[in-house]
Order: structure tokens, then C-alpha cells, then sequence
């Protein structure tokens, strides 16, 4: 039974909104201007804004109607998108401001709903049962039903998917001070989750005979490792690689997730092996050299579906179809980039000096070697010759310094996969997306990608997350649960070797 203070609370912010709503209505009588209620300082609507909105935004039903009020018309829809994409890019902040803002939930009424909800306590279950069914149907935005009309019309999912970036941005950006925006995100994001749950989506073998509209779009979209001509993409999709795209029906010709694989003898310890190897361009597949399929990059291809899980229901996906294509094949792995490492090294370097620990990160004898493999001036600190030495990518031309970091920046980047956290998970994005699917922090590789990206990014350092196929669950649980970082005796050696240097 719910407590009588709990009762009261909920009483007084009834009243509260209904004291709100008097005072609203005195401002407006007196005729004041220029009080908004929940919302960032107006900019200055587009003419027609409101109107649009009061036109095409229609009323929620009533409860006892919600199943059988005709749809709103098609129209609607159609003057909605196409009033949004004349906007310019302030204009739509202050649209969708105003969206979020007088077409959201009926806080009033949601408040009564609430009070009557713990009114009902001492009933029968039916009442209690009915009333909170009510109060469900209560926290429906009214602008819900116009973007689920909106998904109905062709080419709509696909404006939702990208009026849903545009939300995002607006959040990342600040561009509005409205907390209804987070509201509006919200919605779309549970809307969007449900037209692209798994069992909606459809596997595509991307091959060189596929569309040239989705060959191209394959090739706009690679993030990781970017796709530099025709003759580059036809060997990512040619003998020994495989290329894989989520499609969804609503949004034809749009490869929404795209994993990229290599089908090699061994687990590969670097990219240009990958990438840049066109031996095989026009060779046929030989089955005894098929051991391993190496997952080098996969991307999100729309900005929209952020949140929404994808990636890791592909893998899995992709792994169930190798098995049936190469049935002796055991050994599944990512060969990943580790982007942010070096700019959260740099970071780490300029903390530890003005601690006064620069001495701690590394031994007496790496600092020595840094010192006379950089030249250093007489009274320079090592840990400024270290820095400004990372903060290039000539460091790689040498094989002296290259031999003096790489103990230092094995261990150092171990750490940052395995001991850097945020809210107790893996801090490198890559890392947490692999570790959450239930992959095993297998191997560093030293020079895996000494492209200027990958040296700019991570030292040139890649990673490889193991997918060990009976032990996935129990790791994505543990690390879910727990978050209990499953790794290999390579890393945590590493991992050792850095607390032990660095005197943590």
C-alpha cells in the first residue's frame, strides 16, 4: 500500500499545476507577452510555424475512443515533411522546440490521473488495473501519433531516422535549453527500436555484382578504414572477404549497419595485410586457407539509429552464415582500431608532469633511451620529448624509436582498454561495443596500422577481441553485470607491467 506522505506529495503538485494554469491564464488575459512556458528565449518563429503544427498535429484521442478514432489524414504527414525540410537549421531547432514543448504529455492531466491512481489503493485489482491503464495511455506525447502516421507514408521512416540525427545534434549542441527535446528523442528513439528490431531486418551479402547505388553507398559510409577507389572496394568485397549489410524494408537501397570481414589463415595482427593486399584480386578461394574471419570494420551508416542495437545482432548473424559457408571454420575475431588512445595519452602525459610523477610512467631506462633517441635539449624535461614525440608520426620512420616506445606504449594502451572506465564500463567506445557482445580481450599488435590515421589515433596500435562462441554469453553477462573485463594472459600481463611502472 502506497503511504499517505507519498499521497500528499502527489496532491500538492496537483494543485501546484492547477495553481500554474490560473496564473497562466491571469497573464494571458492581461494581455503580457513574451512568457513562455518550458522553453529556451524565442528567436522569432517562421511565419505559418504554429499554424502548421495546430493543423497537423491532431488531438489525442480520448481513452475510450484510442481504438477507434479514424487516422489522421495523409496530408498531415506529407505538409509535416515537407514543411520541416524548407527550414534552415535554427528554424528547425525552434520547430522542434515547439513541438516538444505544447504537443507533449498533458502534465495536468497526468498528475490527476495519478492522484486518482493512489485514490484507488483500497479498490478492487480491476479498478486499480484500469486506472493505471489510463495513466499509460496519459504519458502518450500527442506527437506521437503523428510520427507514427508519418512512418506509414513512403520515405518516411527514412525522415524520421534523420529528423531523429538532427534531435541528437541539437542535444550534443545545446541548441536548445528545452528539457522537451530529450522527451522528443525519447520517443523517437523507442518508435525507431521497434521498426528496426532484428526480426525486421534483413542480411545482405554485399558482392561486386550488387547494386551500384549500394556498392557506392558501401563505400561513402566505411569509417574505419576508408575506401579510396573503385579498385580498392572491389577487393573488399571480392575472394577471401566477405561484406555484409542490414536492410530494412522501409528504407530501400539503404545499407543501414555494414561489417566488413577477411577470411584468413590465421588471426591477423595488421591492417595493411587487409586493406592493401590486392594479390587475390582476381583469385578463386581456397577452402584450406580459410581458418579465421577477421571482423576489420563495421559502421553505423545512419546517425539516426544511434542507441538503437544493430551492430552486434549483425556479428552474430554474420558468424550463424560463415558457419554454414565454411563449417570447419573456429576462430572468430575483430581486428580493431582504438581510436582516442593517443589524444588520451597526450592528455595523461601533461597530468603525471603537473603532478610532478613524469618520472613514474615510465622506468630510469626508458627515460634514458627516450632522452637519447629524441636529442633531447640539455634541462628539456623527457616527459615534453615524449609528448611532442607522440604528437607526430616520425617517430615511425625509426626503427631506434620505435624499438625504445614499443614496450611503453604496450603497456600504457592496455591499460587504457582494460583499466580506463566510465561509469565502471570500458572507456574506448570500440572496446565496450565488442566486450558488451561477450568478446575476449585477446591480443595488442604492435604496428598494425602505421597508416597516418592509425598513428594519429592509437600509435599504430590495434587490438584483437577474441569471440570465443561458447564463452560469449557468459562474458557479455559478466561484463553487463558485473562489468568484469574478460582478457587474455597477453593483456593482463600488460595491464601488470603498467600498474607495476607506474606505481599505481
Amino acid at each position: 500500500m502506497i503511504s499517505n506522505p507519498v499521497i500528499w506529495a502527489v496532491r500538492s503538485s496537483v494543485r501546484c499545476w492547477r495553481h500554474r494554469a490560473v496564473f497562466k491564464a491571469a497573464v494571458q488575459a492581461s494581455g503580457v507577452s513574451g512568457c513562455r512556458w518550458y522553453s529556451a528565449p524565442d528567436r522569432g518563429s517562421v511565419p505559418g510555424m504554429e499554424a502548421i503544427l495546430a493543423r497537423v498535429v491532431v488531438p489525442l484521442p480520448s481513452y475510450e475512443t484510442r481504438d477507434k478514432a479514424p487516422p489522421p489524414p495523409e496530408s498531415n504527414s506529407v505538409e509535416f515533411i515537407n514543411f520541416y525540410k524548407s527550414l534552415d537549421k535554427d528554424d528547425k531547432v525552434d520547430f522542434l522546440t515547439k513541438l516538444s514543448e505544447d504537443y507533449g504529455v498533458d502534465h495536468k492531466n497526468l498528475s490527476e490521473l495519478a492522484v486518482k491512481l493512489l485514490d484507488t489503493q483500497l479498490r478492487d485489482l480491476a479498478t486499480i488495473l484500469q486506472v493505471e491503464d489510463r495513466l499509460r495511455y496519459s504519458l502518450t506525447p500527442c506527437y506521437k501519433q503523428l510520427l507514427s502516421h508519418i512512418s506509414r507514408i513512403e520515405g518516411g521512416v527514412k525522415f524520421l531516422v534523420d529528423l531523429r540525427a538532427d534531435v541528437l545534434e541539437i542535444i550534443a549542441s545545446k541548441a536548445s535549453e528545452s528539457p522537451h527535446i530529450r522527451d522528443l528523442n525519447g520517443t523517437l528513439k523507442s518508435l525507431l527500436s521497434e521498426w528496426f528490431s532484428v526480426g525486421l531486418l534483413r542480411l545482405e551479402r554485399i558482392t561486386w555484382q550488387s547494386p551500384c547505388e549500394i556498392l557506392q553507398k558501401i563505400s561513402q559510409y566505411e569509417a574505419v578504414h576508408p575506401i579510396r577507389n573503385w579498385t580498392d572496394l572491389k577487393r573488399r568485397v571480392g575472394p577471401y572477404r566477405r561484406c555484409y549489410a542490414f536492410t530494412h524494408a522501409a528504407m530501400p537501397g539503404e545499407p543501414l549497419v555494414v561489417l566488413h570481414v577477411a577470411l584468413t589463415e590465421d588471426i591477423s595482427d595488421n591492417i595493411q595485410s587487409i586493406v592493401r593486399e590486392f594479390a587475390t584480386l582476381d583469385s578463386e578461394e581456397d577452402v584450406n586457407k580459410i581458418n579465421s574471419a577477421i571482423f576489420y570494420s563495421i559502421s553505423s551508416t545512419q546517425a539516426g539509429l544511434q542507441g538503437v542495437e544493430l551492430g552486434n545482432y549483425l556479428i552474430k548473424r554474420v558468424v550463424r552464415e560463415l558457419q554454414s559457408e565454411f563449417p570447419h571454420m573456429a576462430q572468430f575475431s575483430s581486428l580493431s582500431p582504438i581510436p582516442g588512445f593517443s589524444s588520451w595519452l597526450q592528455g595523461l602525459l601533461s597530468q603525471y608532469r603537473k603532478e610532478g610523477r613524469g618520472l613514474d610512467l615510465l622506468s630510469e631506462q626508458e627515460w634514458r633511451e627516450v632522452e637519447r633517441a629524441t636529442d633531447s635539449t640539455p634541462g628539456t624535461p623527457a616527459v615534453d620529448s615524449l609528448r611532442k614525440l607522440i604528437s607526430t608520426s616520425e617517430w615511425m620512420r625509426s626503427e631506434r624509436l620505435c624499438s625504445v616506445l614499443e614496450p611503453v606504449l604496450m603497456r600504457v594502451c592496455a591499460w587504457y582498454l582494460y583499466g580506463e572506465k566510465r561509469r565502471g564500463y570500458a572507456l574506448n567506445p570500440v572496446a565496450n561495443f565488442h566486450l558488451q557482445n561477450g568478446a575476449t580481450m585477446w591480443r595488442l599488435n604492435w604496428r598494425a596500422d602505421t597508416s597516418p590515421r592509425g598513428v594519429a589515433n592509437s600509435c599504430g596500435i590495434m587490438v584483437n577481441y577474441r569471440y570465443f562462441l561458447s564463452d560469449t554469453p557468459t562474458n557479455s553477462a559478466v561484463y553487463l553485470q558485473n562489468k568484469v573485463i574478460t582478457a587474455s594472459e597477453q593483456v593482463l600481463g600488460l595491464v601488470s607491467q603498467f600498474q607495476k611502472n607506474s606505481k599505481l
